[in-house]
């Protein structure tokens, strides 16, 4: 289905975005969000694209289910709800914070080895109960917790020091590179540091998604599926209760999908068949109304995404328009909204 050929790396340049959604106010567009957009079938071909899917870009934690199935290449042998922890956006609740104390016990580790930086959990309404409560930042607390703690575990089960772990020469960093660029299918551009501490790989938009693609066609037992499984058996372990990537993976059978800061989003199905999405802007909230377009697109029932179209604008206190994906990835974006 997918070569096996790594090609060079994407061109660091300006990406040529295009407009990819549409804010629409009383049936004007008032505003609009540009990005881009690729579409995979089945059998890896592109069906559609929008804007610039191969000039160089960051995927942010778009990319953490390819860096957990590196670990698991690695022999990390966690499964379930901690395999999900380790690929996770977490949004600080009290069972992410367990999970991740879990992996650094089973690694014979503690929070204070965690290279991550201290923060308030990512959601609001459990960062303002810490608020209320007195607490304080922590790295546990840290959205990317649980992939810091995988990465300790996966360095002690190969005999790698600890330290200076989040190096991109470290023996796991440059074990993740060569996942990436295999699942991508590409050199990595460029390697910076993530907003979490750890090192950030820059692929295109068309690598995100032949990796999504990848990982979730993979035969079972193999590393891509134990993450592809435990991530869509335990999407609010990946994510948190109420998120909207926890909510589409649970409307839409067998999708796998992983967001990431700056407006990205990936999503593929078992079969191969892939999206991905990246908002020029960062905008969260034109992230998924595209994404979920770019889904009905590739030939997911459109009946399952109604209620990722797109979050209402608001006037006097009532909806009057919403944001929704241009009309090359949704025909009826317009004459839908009044």
């Amino acid at each position: 289905m997918f070569s096996s050929t790594v090609a060079d790396a994407p061109l660091i340049r300006e990406p040529l975005h295009a407009p990819v959604a549409h804010l629409i106010r009383g049936g004007v567009v008032e505003g609009l969000h540009y990005g881009s957009v690729v579409v995979l079938g089945a059998d890896g071909t592109v069906q559609l694209q929008i804007g610039d899917i191969e000039a160089a870009f960051y995927p942010r934690s778009a990319l953490k289910p390819v860096q957990a199935v590196a670990m698991v290449r690695a022999g990390l042998p966690l499964d379930g709800e901690l395999l999900s922890l380790a690929a996770a956006s977490h949004s600080g609740e009290e069972r992410h914070l367990a999970g991740a104390r879990r992996i650094l016990e089973l690694a014979g580790l503690t929070e204070d080895h965690l290279g991550n930086v201290p923060d308030m959990p990512f959601d609001p309404a459990v960062r303002d109960t810490w608020v209320r409560d007195g607490r304080t930042p922590s790295r546990l607390a840290q959205n990317c917790s649980g992939k810091h703690a995988a990465m300790l575990y996966t360095c002690a089960l190969n005999g790698w020091s600890p330290d200076g772990y989040l190096d991109p020469a470290h023996p796991l960093q440059r074990t993740i590179a060569e996942t990436v660029e295999d699942l991508t299918g590409q050199r990595v551009a460029r390697v910076t540091v993530d907003g979490c501490g750890a090192p950030l790989f820059c692929v295109s938009l068309h690598g995100l998604a032949r990796a999504g693609a990848r990982i979730t066609a993979a035969a079972d037992g193999t590393p891509e599926a134990r993450v592809a499984d435990a991530m869509r058996e335990h999407p609010e372990m990946a994510s948190g209760a109420g998120r909207d990537v926890a909510e589409l993976m649970r409307a839409v059978p067998g999708l796998l999908a992983k967001d990431g800061f700056e407006g990205v989003q990936v999503a593929a199905l078992p079969d191969g068949r892939a999206v991905a999405v990246k908002i020029a802007d960062g905008a969260g909230r034109a992230r998924i109304p595209v994404a979920a377009a770019a889904l009905a697109r590739a030939g997911v029932d459109p009946s399952l995404l109604v209620d990722f179209a797109g979050e209402p604008l608001l006037g006097g206190g009532r909806p009057v328009g919403r944001v929704r994906a241009v009309r090359a990835l949704d025909p009826v974006a317009l004459s839908a909204c009044a």
